[in-house]
């Protein structure tokens, strides 16, 4: 049994909050240099070119890619083999939210209440934490902020087997058709598929979490992945939806079984800022 001290938890948040919302990663950094060269109006490229830039001025003078730094979301794989001490994981998984949204000067968009007061909690807390048990002794942690104007786009669609795929491509093209410039593309399609309603949902913010070079290991699934790109980008949107051939720069769908009556479907949307930092500890 190994043991993990509680305040370790909040520092490596706490770092992983200003390091995601100032650092965007490599496969989205190159996806965005690819999506210029490739891009046909001139539009578009010039678009593009701005949203390089705006990465470049985050990286090198340490500040938030956009000025909406999300709403923290945290993928967490415990090792049945941890022991956590001195203190309970979401006091921990909070404070470091805190700290790091403070301390890192970010933006606090979080209300405690949803419909009435809406007073705004201060510190970027709560985070939506999402935890699972794995083989070993470690815990890995996946920092992913979630910006509002992108996730208001976010669908969900209880399906019946026998609508088949072509009712699901119809699905996303008609979402991403319907979302238009509001997620600011060119996007990170998050895609779920199955289990139940709140699975389908986890798995499409799941999704978008996972390197944009990467396809899935099904090879249905990848070459839908890859098919849905071609669609979507062939919509005619393009970059912050004024036009080209770069609406999208990936396709992740996540998969799980279901029952024999179902066929949930959810996508979560990402703007061309799709976030995320991880660490192991």
């Amino acid at each position: 049994m190994r043991t993990i001290e509680a305040v370790q938890i909040t520092e490596a948040i706490a770092k992983l909050a200003v390091d995601a919302n100032y650092y965007l990663t490599s496969d989205v950094f190159d996806a965005l240099v690819s999506g210029q060269e490739k891009e046909e109006s001139p539009l578009g490229k010039d678009i593009l070119g701005q949203i390089i830039k705006n990465a470049c001025i985050a990286r090198d003078e340490e500040r938030p890619i956009c000025q909406d730094t999300g709403m923290s979301v945290i993928f967490m794989e415990i090792g049945q083999d941890v022991h956590i001490i001195g203190g309970n994981l979401e006091d921990a998984v909070n404070a470091g939210v805190a700290k790091g949204y403070t301390e890192g000067y970010l933006r606090k968009s979080i209300v405690g209440e949803p419909m009435f007061d809406r007073v705004n909690t201060k510190n970027n807390t709560p985070a939506m934490l999402h935890v699972s048990i794995v083989p070993g002794d470690k815990i890995k942690i996946v920092f992913a902020p979630k910006g509002g104007g992108s996730e208001n786009m976010s669908t969900l669609k209880m399906f019946k087997p026998s609508d088949g795929v072509e009712a699901v491509k119809k699905f996303v093209l008609d979402t991403i058709t319907a979302a238009g410039s509001n997620p600011c593309p060119p996007i990170v399609i998050g895609i779920g598929v199955g289990g139940t309603m709140e699975k389908a949902a986890f798995l499409s913010k799941k999704a978008l979490a996972r390197p944009l070079t990467v396809r899935n290991s099904h090879p249905d699934y990848a070459a839908l992945e890859q098919e849905l790109l071609v669609l979507v980008n062939n919509s005619g949107i393009g970059p912050q939806g004024l036009g080209g051939r770069v609406t999208a720069l990936a396709v992740n769908i996540e998969y799980y079984p279901t029952h024999i009556a179902c066929m949930p479907v959810a996508i979560n949307i990402n703007c061309h800022a799709t976030r995320h930092a991880e660490i192991e500890l």
